[in-house]
């Protein structure tokens, strides 16, 4: 993809204390952050493992509905349900390893099931956030000193 086709999206997140954070990116609403309560964190707030699961269950769907839209596919319901599985892999860390993403569509008409079913698996091949997963992440990290700032 060339620079004039790129799209870029930024995001910041700033630690609020006790193993949390607030995330924000411009123009949207800021979300808080914690650490799981499986490693010490919070119960009841969203963490990094939730919003990657988040992330491929949200683009399965929207994929879907461009697709939807695009082939004149009329239906009544979507609805969609994941789960993704954290697991220490052996000399790697921690990983989120499978994510089972479970959509349930309807249909007005019995004739439509087998092209929702076809419709569905096409989102899940074209979704970008699970065809992008092993994206390299490069980390340029700056350090300050306190009393320098």
């Amino acid at each position: 993809m060339s620079e004039q086709q790129a799209h870029f999206y930024e995001t910041e997140i700033e630690w609020i204390g006790e193993k949390k954070g607030e995330l924000r990116a411009p123009g949207l609403p800021s979300l808080t952050v914690a650490t799981p309560p499986e490693f010490r964190g919070h119960e009841g707030m969203w963490s990094p493992e939730h919003y990657y699961v988040a992330s491929v269950n949200a683009c399965i769907m929207t994929t879907f509905l461009a697709i939807a839209e695009f082939s004149r596919f009329q239906f009544l319901g979507f609805q969609s349900v994941a789960r993704g599985k954290l697991e220490k892999v052996e000399g790697q860390g921690y990983q989120i390893t499978e994510i089972v993403v479970r959509p349930r569509l309807i249909v007005a008409e019995e004739k439509d099931r087998d092209r929702g079913q076809r419709l569905l698996e096409k989102a899940e091949k074209n979704c970008l956030i699970s065809n992008s997963i092993k994206t390299v992440v490069r980390l340029e990290p700056e350090v300050s000193v306190a009393e320098s700032l």
